[in-house]
């Protein structure tokens, strides 16, 4: 094993880890991730992997040293990048092309730790209390919170204030969350995630141009901007776009008071939107039935690198379904109108797949708190699925003919 990897890992892998995450693959159809956490089970420190392949994600709970060895073996010909982040710390693993590994290390110093009553807490690449192997004293309370992940680890932590969600009431001016807002903080925790996932396919080097279609009150938007530029470092520019006039005039002014000078809202409509002939993030959250498909049709006609959609509202085929087969099963109107909407984002994700999309339908957040629980991430990798053939068939069963398909046929 690379011997500054070694000292990495065992400094960092403790009860102190919040999250590693492998990324970059060599090999995108084997393995496209690999997250990696602190668990507790039956009273010891685990650590559980969690891999990404294709559409699905495999668990895998490991020992300290196997936990060393697995993440060696990866970063020696699966990934190319490694991100950790401690409550001692954070590093960060690059391999070039020719295999040569650069490990940077941070490592976070408390005044206990260092030695120094009333010193504040800074950084310094010396081990902790004198010794590179040497760790930090691990409190009680930190193995209670790795009870099987019972407390979240989130993107935006709740008791550090950010602006935005101060102003739109999810907040407290201290940084506590709003209770009825919880599952708002919630959503936008695990869109972040999602944003976390696809941030290899952004080019620090150069602006990316995101829009979002139907930005509503912009809970989102916000906090995708605040996260890839302002904790991120990425030059974005990021155009929220709805009909609603007063909610495009709140948004723009809560952006200018945060001096968020690359994020503009327009009003205007999505299918006759032309204001960019660039863009490299498509981003549709919640867009009323049809208006989903136009804004994926727009994506796919930009060549945006990457798209994000969580239909709503899909009325269009529940109209127009009809099958002598399915005649008993589509008679129970509730039954019908859910399968419509599953075949209606699966004809997308095909159709996404069609266009040289790599598309997956992820859950977006729980059953119970919305019905609105899928989320179509479509990356553009150039090649195209041959699967036409198999969607018409599809569609002359339904005797469907959906907007997306019309849009880009």
């Amino acid at each position: 094993m690379n011997e500054k990897l070694q000292e990495m890992l065992d400094y960092f892998l403790n009860e102190q880890l919040k999250q590693m995450v492998l990324s970059n693959p060599v090999n995108p159809d084997q393995m496209l991730k690999v997250k990696i956490r602190p668990v507790l089970l039956r009273g010891s420190v685990a650590y559980q992997a969690e891999e990404f392949v294709g559409r699905q994600a495999f668990h895998k709970n490991l020992t300290a040293e196997e936990a060393k060895t697995y993440v060696a073996e990866l970063l020696s010909g699966s990934f190319k990048q490694a991100e950790l982040m401690s409550g001692l710390g954070s590093g960060m693993v690059l391999v070039s092309r020719k295999g040569a590994m650069t490990v940077k290390m941070k490592r976070t110093v408390s005044a206990g730790a260092a030695g120094g009553a009333g010193e504040a807490t800074g950084k310094r690449s010396v081990g902790v209390a004198g010794g590179a192997g040497a760790q930090a004293k691990i409190a009680p309370d930190a193995l209670l919170a790795l009870s099987h992940n019972r407390q979240k680890r989130y993107v935006l932590q709740e008791g550090i204030p950010v602006p935005f969600l101060v102003d739109l009431g999810v907040q407290t001016a201290e940084g506590k969350i709003v209770r009825p807002r919880y599952d708002k903080f919630r959503q936008i925790n695990r869109f972040l995630e999602f944003i976390e996932d696809i941030l290899p396919r952004l080019n620090k080097e150069q602006e990316t141009t995101i829009i979002d279609f139907g930005c509503g009150k912009s809970y989102l938007t916000f906090a995708m901007y605040y996260y890839l530029h302002e904790l991120k470092g990425y030059p974005i520019r990021v155009i929220g776009l709805d009909l609603k006039q007063d909610v495009i005039n709140h948004c723009n002014q809560l952006a200018e008071r945060y001096h968020y000078d690359k994020l503009q809202f327009y009003h205007g409509d999505i299918a006759s939107y032309e204001g960019v002939d660039h863009v490299d993030m498509v981003v549709t959250l919640h867009a009323c039935d049809t208006a989903t498909d136009y804004a994926l049709a727009k994506a796919v006609r930009w060549g945006a690198k990457v798209i994000l959609s969580v239909p709503c509202c899909q009325h269009e085929l529940n109209k127009q379904m009809k099958n002598d087969l399915m005649k008993p099963v589509f008679q129970y109107g509730l039954i019908k109108e859910r399968m419509a909407a599953l075949y209606t984002d699966a004809l997308r994700a095909e159709l996404l797949e069609h266009e040289g999309y790599r598309t997956q339908i992820l859950e977006f957040i729980d059953m119970e708190h919305t019905p609105k629980n899928i989320l179509i991430r479509a990356v553009l990798e150039g090649k195209k699925k041959e699967n036409l053939k198999e969607i018409q068939e599809i569609l002359e069963f339904l005797q469907v003919e959906p907007t997306l398909y019309q849009l880009l046929k």
